[in-house]
C-alpha cells in the first residue's frame, strides 16, 4: 500500500489553485525532513519545480532531455526543449498593451444567486447557497477571468450565466434579451449565442462520433442544413489550425491539445458571440497550454469573441483577461482591470492568491514572502456569518464576523472600476 512505502512518488498533486498547493508542498517537505525520505515529484508546473525540487529531470517523448541541479536547469538550461518549456510559462508581468473596449454589452448579470434545496433522511429540508449576489458585465470582444479555489462558485456562476442551470435570484441579459426566468422552450432560439469550451475534451467529445459529426451537430440543432453545417465544420476546423481531413477521424486519434482545438471548433460552429472557457487548459502540458491560449486570443481578435475564462492559474488569467473577478465560497470578493488587480490587490484573499503563484526562478522563490491561509474552506452548507472569508483572513476584526461587507467600487485615480467586498479595503492598502 502507498502508506507502507518509505519513499513516496508524488504525481501531479498540486495542479489546482496555488493556495491549496502551498500547504501540500510544505507538508511534503516536513514529512521528508521527519522521515528522511526521498521524493520523486512529477509535475508540469515549473514554478512548483522551483519551489520544491533539489534536482530536476526534464523528459520529452519518453526520453531524458536534461538533468541537473535545480538552479542550473532553471536558470541556465542547456537544451532547447527545456528553454521552450520555461518560455511557455506565463508571467505575472503585465502584458505589453491594454485594450480599450467600447463595444456593446454582450452579457450582463445583476445580483445572481443559486441556492440548492435538499432533504435529509428524516425529510428535513436543507439549503446550500452555491452563489450569491454575483454582478458583472462583459462587452463584446472582452475577456473576463474568474479565479478562486475549488468550491468558490466559479462554475456555478458560469452555468447560471449561460442558463445550463436556473438561477434562484437575479437578472441575466444576453445582449438585450432577459433570460434569467425563461423556460427552455423560450431559451432555445437564443442558445446559439452562447457556447462552452470544457475542461476535459476526452469527456466532452463523443468517442463514437467522428469529429465532423460532433462539429455539425450543434449547427444542425439550431436549424442549419447538413450541407451548411458541414461547411461550417470545415471552416472552423481550419481556423483552429487542424486539417480538413481531421473531420473524418475519431477523438481518440488526436493528442490532448488537438482534442481541445476540436472542442473550441465545436463551440464556434454555432457562431456564438459569448463563450465560457471552463478551465480549458488545466489538463494540458505547459507548452500546449501556451498554444491554446494564443489560439483563443487569435480567434477573439479575428471574430470579436467574448470570453468568460475560468482558471486556477493566475498567471494565465492575467495574460488573457481584460478584467478579473476573484471568488470565494460563492461570493465575488474583488473585480478589477487585470493590471489594477495584480498591482493593487485590495482584498486579503486576492493577496493570498497572488502570493501563492509559483515562479520558475529558484532565487526569487527562495526570497518571496508568502501568505499561507490557515484552515480549510468552510462548508457551503454552513458558511461563516458576516464576511465568509473572516475565518481565514489574517486581518479579520470583530466587525467581519458580524456584518456582511458591501460590494463597493473603490477605484483609484486612473482606474475605471475596482470592486471589492471588504470592510477594510482602503485601510489595508499598502500593508
Amino acid at each position: 500500500f502507498f502508506f507502507q512505502a518509505e519513499d513516496g512518488i508524488r504525481d501531479k498533486l498540486v495542479t489546482g489553485v496555488q493556495t491549496c498547493a502551498l500547504p501540500i508542498l510544505a507538508l511534503i517537505r516536513e514529512l521528508q525532513r521527519e522521515q528522511g525520505s526521498a521524493v520523486l515529484f512529477i509535475t508540469h508546473d515549473m514554478g512548483v519545480v522551483a519551489e520544491i525540487a533539489d534536482d530536476v529531470l526534464v523528459m520529452h517523448q519518453g526520453r531524458m532531455v536534461e538533468q541537473g541541479p535545480k538552479r542550473q536547469v532553471l536558470k541556465s538550461p542547456a537544451q532547447a526543449y527545456t528553454r521552450d518549456l520555461l518560455a511557455a510559462v506565463p508571467s505575472l508581468q503585465p502584458p505589453d498593451t491594454a485594450r480599450t473596449l467600447n463595444g456593446p454589452i454582450a452579457l450582463r448579470a445583476h445580483q445572481v444567486g443559486k441556492t440548492y434545496l435538499s432533504h435529509d433522511w428524516m425529510g428535513r429540508s436543507q439549503s446550500h447557497t452555491a452563489l450569491q449576489d454575483a454582478t458583472l458585465s462583459l462587452r463584446q470582444g472582452e475577456t473576463v477571468g474568474i479565479v478562486g479555489e475549488s468550491g468558490s462558485g466559479k462554475s456555478t456562476l458560469a452555468r447560471c450565466l449561460i442558463r445550463l442551470i436556473e438561477p434562484s435570484e437575479g437578472d441575466i441579459h444576453w445582449g438585450t434579451h432577459a433570460v434569467a426566468q425563461l423556460n427552455e422552450r423560450a431559451l432555445r432560439p437564443l442558445r446559439d449565442a452562447v457556447q462552452v469550451v470544457f475542461q476535459d475534451p476526452n469527456r466532452s467529445l463523443n468517442p463514437r462520433r467522428t469529429v465532423g459529426l460532433s462539429l455539425m451537430e450543434g449547427a444542425m440543432n439550431f436549424g442549419c442544413s447538413r450541407e451548411e453545417a458541414l461547411e461550417r465544420a470545415r471552416h472552423w476546423i481550419e481556423q483552429v489550425q487542424l486539417p480538413v481531413q481531421a473531420l473524418e477521424r475519431y477523438p481518440h486519434q488526436f493528442s490532448g491539445g488537438q482534442r481541445q482545438r476540436i472542442g473550441i471548433a465545436r463551440a464556434l460552429a454555432s457562431n456564438p458571440s459569448f463563450i465560457v472557457c471552463d478551465e480549458p487548459i488545466s489538463a494540458l502540458d505547459v507548452s500546449i497550454q501556451a498554444q491554446i491560449i494564443n489560439l483563443l486570443e487569435d480567434l477573439q481578435a479575428q471574430f470579436g469573441l467574448t470570453y468568460l475564462f475560468i482558471a486556477h492559474d493566475l498567471a494565465v488569467v492575467r495574460h488573457i483577461s481584460d478584467r478579473i473577478a476573484v471568488m470565494y465560497l460563492g461570493n465575488m470578493m474583488e473585480l478589477a482591470d487585470r493590471n489594477a488587480l495584480y498591482e493593487r490587490p485590495l482584498h486579503p484573499y486576492t493577496r493570498a492568491l497572488l502570493s501563492a503563484v509559483p515562479v520558475p526562478d529558484p532565487v526569487i522563490e527562495a526570497t518571496r514572502q508568502r501568505i499561507i491561509l490557515q484552515g480549510d474552506v468552510p462548508s457551503p452548507m454552513n458558511p461563516p456569518s458576516g464576511c465568509v472569508f473572516h475565518t481565514r483572513c489574517p486581518f479579520a476584526a470583530e466587525r467581519c464576523s458580524a456584518e456582511v461587507p458591501a460590494w463597493r467600487n473603490v477605484a483609484a485615480a486612473g482606474e475605471n472600476e475596482h470592486w471589492v467586498k471588504c470592510h477594510f479595503a482602503e485601510e489595508l492598502e499598502g500593508k
